[in-house]
Parts: C-alpha cells; structure tokens; sequence
C-alpha cells in the first residue's frame, strides 16, 4: 500500500501535461489555471494540516512559489514549440541534474564515495537520456523550434530548481510551505501575464476554469509526495516520483498524436528510460 501512494505523484504529474494540452488555451491562459487550481487544494488542504507558520516561512515559501510559476509557464511554453514528448524528459532530467548539483555543491549530500560514484552515473545516463529524447531527423525548422524549446526549458528547469533548492536550504516544512507558496504561484502568474503583444485573448476564459484541474492534480501529487515520503522514505518516494516522465512522454505520443519516425521513437523510449534510471541512482544517493 505505501508503495501504490508513493506512485500518485508520478500518476499526477504524468497526466498534468497530458490533460493540459488536451484542454488546449494559451500559454497565459494555462498558467492562470494551473497556479489557481494551486491554490484552490491548497486552500482545501488547509482545513485539514496544521502549519507553523513564522515570517521566514511565508517570505521563503512565497518566493519559491513564484520561482515555481516561472518554471511552469516556461515548461508550458515548450509544450507549443517542441510537443510535450520531447519537451518532459528534457525538462526533467535538467531539473534532475540541477537539483543534484545544486545539493552536492551546497547541502554536501555526497559524503561518500559510492555515493559520488553512483551519483556521477546517474548524471551522466540524464544527459545522455536527454540528448536521445531530443533527437530529430533532419529538419531545418524542426532544429529551430528545438533551439527555442531548450533555451526556454532552461529558464523553466532554473525556476524548478530554485523551488526545490531554496526551500531546502531554509528547511522549511513542506506542509508548512503550501498555501503561502500557492499565493506565491497566482502572484507571479498575474505579472507575467498581464500583457502579452503576441496573445490578445483574454486570460480569464472558459478553458481558464477547466485548467484548474491539472493545478489541482499537481497539487495533490506534491501533498501525496510529502505524505510518501514518510511512509517510504525521501530516495524511495523521490525515484518513484520520476516515473511520470514515462506517462507523460508515452502518453503524448500515444494519446496526443504528436508524431515520431521510428527512429525518433526508437530514441525516446531509450531516452526516457536513462533518465528514469539516472533518477532511481540519484534517489539512492540520498539512502
């Protein structure tokens, strides 16, 4: 039982995209959805935790809430250059190889030499899991839309990590973080999209409503992460939450349509897999 709950998260966060782009809207459109389905559960899960919550906790969380918000209207940007395929396992083994550093670096998670040694195997099966996701046949106007896709997942994956990362160094409970960090998200998102030359369509429309529920799946997956990760421990429920990248990618291709020669496919699947098993070796570093 405790490892089918430490599997919702990579459910939710698999579907997310999948939903997302079914339901369609602009980029801004989405955003707004999504950081106010956020709110929406985390205003739900309030009634039923118990937060401390002390200025440094509201100041950190609202800000790494905002970091979030950037990452993902950037990762939603990606999904309309380069598909959500090629676009998720990129995006994840970025925020992978981020994160990882960023707690080797700073926080000096790798105290031992396994762990470097695994650590190191792990990064480098990432990136070249990433290289192999990001595969294309030649297409001059497919290298250009990829060119674009991965100078906006960098900007995403950074904003992604600065959540990860930021609150970690304050060590701020992640229970404690949720509704200020949900505040955090719809703030941000109001800035970025108050004005856009390129998109004149309101940001408040029906489809706004209905992206609501991919921010709540995200949500939930988030709350089911913190939940797993005392039931099972941080490297098990850590790896596990890693294999939404497979629904996503697969789901993209198989339920979106977003076409793949076979040796693109063939790139893929052996790409998505080096990044879930990157993930899995990272998780056991942190054993």
């Amino acid at each position: 039982m405790n490892i089918l709950i430490a599997l919702i998260p990579a459910l939710m966060w698999g579907i997310m995209p999948l939903l997302i782009t079914k339901i369609g809207g602009t980029t801004r459109q989405q955003t707004m959805g999504i950081t106010f389905g956020a709110l929406v559960f985390a205003c739900i899960a309030l009634a039923f935790t118990d937060p401390k919550y002390t200025m440094e906790t509201l100041v950190i969380s609202f800000i790494t809430g905002c970091l979030w918000a950037v990452g993902q209207m950037f990762q939603l940007k990606s999904f309309k250059l380069i598909g959500v395929s090629k676009a998720m396992p990129i995006s994840t083994g970025m925020q992978l190889v981020g994160t990882t550093l960023f707690g080797v670096l700073l926080f000096h998670e790798w105290d031992t030499a396994f762990r470097i040694t695994l650590g190191f195997i792990a990064l480098a099966l990432i990136i070249i899991g990433i290289f192999m996701t990001s595969y294309a046949e030649k297409d001059n106007s497919g290298e250009s839309k990829l060119n674009s896709g991965l100078v906006v997942l960098v900007i995403s994956s950074l904003g992604y990590i600065g959540y990860v990362v930021i609150i970690q160094g304050f060590s701020i409970n992640g229970f404690d973080a949720i509704l200020p960090q949900a505040v955090g998200m719809v703030v941000a998102a109001l800035v970025m999209t108050a004005r856009s030359k390129e998109d004149t369509e309101s940001r408040f429309v029906k489809k706004t409503a209905l992206l609501i529920i991919p921010g709540v799946l995200w949500a939930s997956g988030n709350v089911a992460m913190l939940y797993a990760n005392s039931l099972v421990g941080v490297a098990t429920g850590f790896s596990l939450s890693q294999l939404g990248v497979v629904i996503s990618t697969l789901g993209a291709i198989l339920l979106l349509g977003e076409r793949k020669t076979k040796k693109e496919l063939i790139f893929v699947i052996i790409g998505v897999i080096l990044v879930v098993i990157g993930g899995v070796l990272i998780g056991l570093t942190k054993a």
